[in-house]
C-alpha cells in the first residue's frame, strides 16, 4: 500500500538532486526553466508526502551498521553508506533511496543541499573515540545540555578566602556562652555560566579510500575522533574564552608559581615541583595530575635531591636508568600532553584537578554530514563533523588559605612561570 506514491516521491527527489548536481558540475546557477521545474517537482513531492500515513515516513535513518550490533538499518556498514553518497553526487549517478534521512524533530541535510545526514551510530562512535583518545576532556565533570538549551548555568560558591567569615562565601561557625546572642551568616553564590561553542572538523577523503569500504569507515572514525580530541584538549589548556572555551592558562583561577632566584633558562628544578605541589588545594591532591610537554621529561630524568655534597635522583627508581621510571610525582600521574607549552614557557608543566576544578558541557553528540561537491574536481569527498561544547574552571580566582597569607594562594590549577 502506498508503494506507488513512495516510488513517485523518490523519483521526484532524485530529479531535483540531479539538476542541482549538474549545475554544480557546470559551475553555474540553475536556469529559469530548471528552477521552475525543480519547484514544480518539489511541490508535487511535498504534496504526495502529506498524503502518506502518519508514522510511516518515506525517508530512512542513515546507516546503522549491522555488523557492529546496530538495529538492522538499510546499510550494512558505514563505508557502504559513504560510497552510496558519492555515487548519488556524480553526474548521472543514481541516488540510493536509503540515503534520504529525515530524523523526526531534528534538522536534516538533504541531497538538494549537497549532502546527506550521517547515521547516529557513527556519530556516537566518533564522539566516544574523541573522549577515549583525548587526555583531558574525560577527566572533567561533564554535563549534557538539553535539546532546547544553548548553555547551562551552574551555581557555585563565591569563595576566594578560607579566612573566618569568608569560607563558603560567608558561612561562619563560632563558640558562644550560654544565652548569648547568635550572629547570622550565609553563603555567597555565583553563577558559572557556560555557553556552547561550535567546533568544526573537515576531512577530505580521496576516491581511492572511498572505494575500500572497511578502510574508509576506520579512517573517518579515527581521524575525526583524533582531531576533535586534540581540539578539546588544546582549548581546555589554552582556550582564550573569546568564541572558544576558557582554558586554564587564561582563567582567573590559575596559580602561577615563580621561578627560583637565579634559575637558568629552560630548566626545571626540584624546588619548582615542591612549590607547585604546595599551591594545590589540599582536598584536590588525590585527583590531581601533572601535565607536561614531552621536552620536560629530560629535566625530570636529571632532577636530583641534594644531600650534603651528594644527592639522589628524584624521578628514577633506585637510580638505575635500566629500570622503569616512576611516571608520577608526589604519587600523582604524569601525562605527556603536546598542547602544553614548550620547555621554559608558562604552561610547560601544569598541576591540575579537573574533577573538582573544571566543568565541561556538551550538546549530546556530533552533527555529521558528507558531500562530494566542494572538492569534486580534486576527486575528493568532504566529511564535516560539528561538535558543540564548552569548558571553564569552577573558581573565578585562587583561594587564600586559612593560614599562610595572600602570597600563598591555592587553586585547582597550578602552573610554573616562564624561565626565560
Amino acid at each position: 500500500m502506498y508503494e506507488n506514491e513512495r516510488k513517485e516521491i523518490e523519483l521526484l527527489r532524485e530529479g531535483i538532486a540531479k539538476i542541482e548536481v549538474k549545475c554544480r558540475h557546470e559551475m553555474r546557477q540553475p536556469l529559469p526553466v530548471e528552477r521552475s521545474l525543480m519547484a514544480e517537482m518539489r511541490q508535487k513531492a511535498d504534496q504526495l508526502e502529506l498524503e502518506l500515513p502518519v508514522g510511516n515516513p518515506l525517508t530512512f535513518q542513515g546507516p546503522q551498521a549491522r555488523a557492529s550490533g546496530g538495529n538492522g538499518g538499510p546499510f550494512n556498514t558505514h563505508g557502504e553508506f559513504f560510497q552510496a553518497v558519492r555515487t548519488a553526487g556524480l553526474p548521472g549517478g543514481r541516488t540510493d533511496h536509503r540515503l534520504y534521512a529525515a530524523a523526526t524533530g531534528a534538522n536534516e541535510t538533504t541531497p538538494s543541499d549537497g549532502g546527506f545526514l550521517v547515521g547516529q551510530d557513527l556519530r556516537s562512535e566518533i564522539l566516544t573515540t574523541a573522549f577515549d583518545v583525548g587526555k583531558l576532556a574525560k577527566l572533567c565533570t561533564r554535563y549534557t545540555v538539553s535539546s532546547n538549551a544553548n548553555g547551562i548555568q551552574i551555581p557555585g560558591l563565591d569563595e576566594t578566602s578560607r579566612a573566618a567569615g569568608s569560607r563558603h562565601g560567608g558561612v561562619r561557625s563560632y563558640y558562644i556562652s550560654e544565652a548569648s546572642e547568635k550572629t547570622a551568616s550565609k553563603p555567597k553564590f555565583r553563577l558559572i555560566e557556560l555557553t556552547l561553542k561550535k567546533s568544526v572538523v573537515l576531512i577530505y577523503a580521496t576516491d581511492e579510500i572511498i572505494q575500500d569500504v572497511s578502510v574508509l569507515a576506520r579512517y573517518i572514525t579515527k581521524v575525526a575522533g583524533d582531531e576533535i580530541a586534540f581540539t578539546m584538549d588544546d582549548a581546555i589548556i589554552n582556550g582564550t574564552g573569546a568564541g572558544q572555551p576558557l582554558g586554564i592558562l587564561n582563567s582567573g583561577a590559575l596559580v602561577t608559581v615563580p621561578k627560583e632566584t637565579g634559575q637558568a633558562a629552560d630548566t626545571l628544578v626540584l624546588e619548582n615541583i615542591v612549590k607547585m605541589w604546595s599551591r594545590m588545594i589540599g582536598s584536590s591532591r588525590q585527583n590531581a595530575v601533572w601535565l607536561i610537554n614531552q621536552n620536560v621529561e629530560s629535566q625530570l630524568y636529571t632532577m636530583s635531591l641534594s644531600v650534603g655534597t651528594g644527592g639522589s635522583p628524584v624521578f628514577l627508581p633506585g637510580g638505575a636508568m635500566s629500570a622503569q621510571p616512576y611516571m608520577t610525582l608526589f604519587g600523582r600521574p604524569i601525562i605527556p600532553c603536546e598542547q602544553c607549552a614548550e620547555l621554559g614557557d608558562l604552561g610547560d608543566i601544569i598541576l591540575a584537578d579537573f574533577k573538582n576544578g573544571g566543568v565541561l558541557i556538551e550538546k549530546g553528540g556530533i552533527q555529521a554530514d558528507m558531500s562530494i561537491h566542494i572538492r569534486f574536481i580534486e576527486d575528493e569527498s568532504v566529511f564535516r563533523f560539528v561538535s558543540r561544547w564548552d569548558f571553564q574552571p569552577v573558581l573565578a580566582a585562587p583561594v587564600t588559605p586559612f593560614k599562610g597569607g595572600a602570597s600563598n594562594t591555592q587553586s585547582h590549577f597550578v602552573a610554573l612561570a616562564a624561565r626565560d
